[in-house]
């Protein structure tokens, strides 16, 4: 009888594929194994359907169904597969969440005082959830959220309501008391921003070339059937402008390419390119108000002040060094004190005492305020100019549109920006007093989240 070696019963049964490990990122030279594997196929049976190709590849790479489908995805839309970033990131849901859908929830929560009923976190998650702009929420995701963004809530017996804590509203009653003096006064008033475009942005609603039947075809001829999404992929621009009812501030525009994978954009801007950016401010007029946020990079201290592990000489000598007279027998939480008592005279930014130096003033926004930055108005009409036009994908492309966007943002659409604005402003300071009626209108206990007993007492009084 002829007896097959083993090495020829192996080669008759191959063993599966060993699958790439989950959570193992996929390299770039994978990826392309991905796409010849891809139109090797196509070529062999030009009927074959995305999704039966997409199974196949699987099989044969040990490679998931969802990392095939988005390598396919990219080469179609940029024509590239790109390196994967190494460092995977957990990010829990207050680092997921974005400043603009923080301002949009912000807003969801202010509706129910507007309307003058009492917010409750199974309202907010019913609202939140049924917005199509935003992201879904468990309850228990909802509640950490607002508690990172500084909600409280006020209880009556059994009924109880979120609300902004005391320093967020103080801080917010004090921007607009501010900005409303300053305008009174007559002083030039310019607001500060920055956001990012990726190269990859077009608009979601374009016209489709019909003379390429299907996506497999196109795919094998190296077209596309339509402009792609945005997809937040490929390079990005980071910008940063200033503005004023006159309109951008000529020859302002600052525009670099992002160098870090990252979501958030503060993070390719730091203190030392924010203050040279700040060359702008002779080219504004005298006597002016600058409208920032509370980035990390307007906010540098002028000086650290002395914490608890500093060494205790060196806290006496900065204390002496403010003309304090220390008693040397004073102990490190003695002598934390005294500096927590006079730290706010000195509790002063760089970027401030610049802007003082050229006879000018900041002023800062509450945080996750956008609504309150008529800039904001300003950069949805530059980004619709560059996804509306973007056809190449192609960074240099895409920063002469930013260019031409920039350029159709004119004084008087400026003008309308400030108007919508300042109607903002007037809704906060109507919503701060309707929230202070209703708290008063029966004797409450306000009670801080997180610094109750324990914070399941918290949760399930705010979803009562």
């Amino acid at each position: 009888m002829f007896i097959m070696d083993q090495h020829e019963q192996q080669d008759d049964h191959p063993s599966p594929r060993k699958s790439n490990p989950k959570g193992k990122f996929v390299s770039s030279s994978q990826k392309q194994m991905i796409i010849n594997s891809y139109k090797s196929k196509l070529l062999a049976d030009p009927k074959l359907s995305i999704r039966q190709a997409r199974l196949i590849i699987s099989k044969e790479l040990g490679i998931g169904v969802t990392t095939i489908s988005n390598t396919l995805t990219e080469y179609r839309n940029f024509k590239t597969v790109s390196s994967p970033n190494r460092k995977k990131i957990f990010k829990n849901v207050t680092d997921k969440i974005d400043d603009f859908d923080k301002e949009a929830i912000r807003r969801q929560i202010h509706q129910f005082w507007v309307n003058r009923e009492l917010p409750n976190l199974n309202k907010i998650l019913s609202v939140v959830n049924e917005d199509d702009t935003l992201p879904d929420f468990s309850l228990t995701s909802l509640w950490r959220l607002l508690k990172s963004m500084g909600f409280k809530f006020t209880k009556r017996g059994r009924n109880s309501a979120l609300i902004e804590n005391g320093e967020i509203r103080e801080w917010r009653r004090r921007y607009i008391r501010d900005i409303r003096r300053y305008r009174e006064e007559g002083r030039p008033i310019y607001y500060i921003d920055e956001t990012w475009v990726n190269a990859g942005d077009v608009a979601i609603r374009v016209w489709r070339d019909t003379t390429v039947e299907s996506s497999q075809a196109a795919f094998s001829q190296g077209l596309s059937t339509g402009a792609a999404n945005p997809t937040g992929k490929g390079k990005r621009l980071i910008v940063c402008h200033i503005g004023s009812e006159d309109g951008f501030v000529p020859d302002s525009l600052l525009c670099f390419e992002s160098k870090k994978n990252t979501n958030d954009y503060h993070d390719e801007m730091n203190g030392d390119s924010f203050r040279d950016w700040l060359g702008v401010l002779p080219r504004l007029k005298d006597n002016a108000v600058i409208v920032m946020d509370n980035a990390p990079y307007h906010s540098v201290k002028l000086e650290k002040f002395p914490a608890s592990n500093w060494k205790k000489a060196n806290i006496i000598e900065w204390l002496e060094s403010k003309g304090e007279v220390v008693d040397k027998t004073m102990i490190i939480p003695e002598l934390l004190s005294v500096v927590r008592r006079i730290k706010p005279m000195y509790n002063k930014y760089v970027i401030d005492e610049m802007v003082l130096q050229q006879n000018k003033t900041v002023l800062r926004l509450p945080p996750y305020h956008c609504e309150l930055n008529p800039i904001e108005l300003a950069w949805s009409v530059v980004k619709r100019h560059v996804k509306s036009n973007n056809k190449t994908f192609k960074l240099l492309d895409v920063k002469n549109l930013l260019v031409e966007g920039v350029a159709k943002v004119d004084a008087e659409m400026w003008k309308n920006f400030i108007s919508h604005t300042i109607t903002e402003e007037n809704k906060f300071w109507t919503l701060d007093d309707t929230v202070d009626e209703l708290t008063a209108e029966q004797q409450s206990v306000i009670m801080t989240i997180g610094n109750s007993d324990t914070e399941d007492d918290d949760f399930d009084l705010l979803s009562d």
